[in-house]
């Protein structure tokens, strides 16, 4: 490989890292490729049925099966463009010009997407407010549990979100062990959780709960043969979900170095009426109990 496409290599490898780790410590995330062309279709089944106590030789009510399409928001592809200048290379060093600039282009585009699935997993309607942070985490997963339950669908793991701050007020009085990976903090099995993820972006006094096969993962590949049709090659990964492009080139007529990145994915729940999002205390001062 060149310099630049080593570069590529490094940068989508640690993209895509990451979202390993989210996926390895949320236990499942379904991810769904887009294919150029299409929409993302879900169907909604639903039965009346009728009564089933029939006297003898009469006829059998019907039970009326209607199957309602439901269509997702379509993705949209988002560009992004960084540059570097020659003369940022001479003063600093490409180490520092290129690479730090690198690694925080790389924490900005990963944050676009948490972000708006942080937003999204508060839209949840099982809702309640309870007194404190212990009782708050095992309603929400209760609630979710109950749900799916009523939907007669079957779940895996559950997985609450919670904020920073509750978690640390929390931790002074209890024993509990926190683990990072990839810079996201977590914590496993608590009341009914099978994983805790902590966040800042989460409010203070909010507890968020999610069975992680509700989550899907949609996305479109920078690598599909599409794009390289109108001249379009970006570096993707080696695995089967390809989430991210990059492409480097020099920009001559502006002695800099542009960095371009392709991707478009959003992370959804597909029920959003399973999604417990639990207020506990007071957003100011909540109540942590014993």
């Amino acid at each position: 490989f060149s310099g630049m496409s080593i570069k590529e290599i490094d940068f989508v490898s640690r993209f895509e890292l990451n979202w390993e780790a989210l996926q390895e410590i949320l236990g499942i995330m379904r991810p769904i490729r887009k294919d150029p062309g299409t929409k993302l279709v879900a169907s909604k089944a639903s039965v009346e049925l009728q009564d089933g106590n029939v006297e003898e030789g009469d006829e059998v009510p019907l039970s009326q099966a209607t199957v309602t399409p439901v269509y997702y928001e379509d993705l949209k592809l988002e560009k992004f463009r960084k540059r570097v200048t020659a003369e940022s290379v001479a003063k600093y060093g490409a180490a520092i010009a290129a690479q730090k600039t690198d690694d925080a282009f790389l924490v900005e585009l990963q944050n676009k997407v948490l972000d708006r699935f942080y937003a999204f997993a508060q839209t949840g309607t099982l809702t309640g407010t309870y007194d404190s942070f212990q009782m708050a985490v095992s309603m929400a997963c209760t609630l979710v549990k109950d749900k799916f339950k009523k939907m007669r669908r079957d779940f895996t793991n559950i997985v609450a979100f919670v904020n920073t701050v509750d978690v640390g007020k929390y931790l002074g009085k209890a024993e509990i062990t926190m683990q990072t990976q990839n810079g996201m903090e977590y914590f496993k099995n608590f009341l009914g959780a099978s994983t805790v993820i902590v966040s800042s972006e989460i409010p203070e006094g909010t507890v968020l709960a999610i069975p992680a096969d509700n989550i899907v993962l949609y996305y479109i590949d920078p690598g599909d043969g599409d794009f390289s049709e109108i001249g379009l090659n970006y570096t993707t990964g080696n695995g089967e979900t390809n989430l991210i492009g990059i492409h480097k080139e020099g920009v001559y007529e502006r002695v800099s170095g542009d960095t371009h990145a392709l991707m478009g994915m959003k992370l959804f729940a597909e029920y959003i009426d399973a999604i417990a999002n639990i207020k506990f205390g007071s957003a100011s001062g909540a109540s942590l109990g014993e």
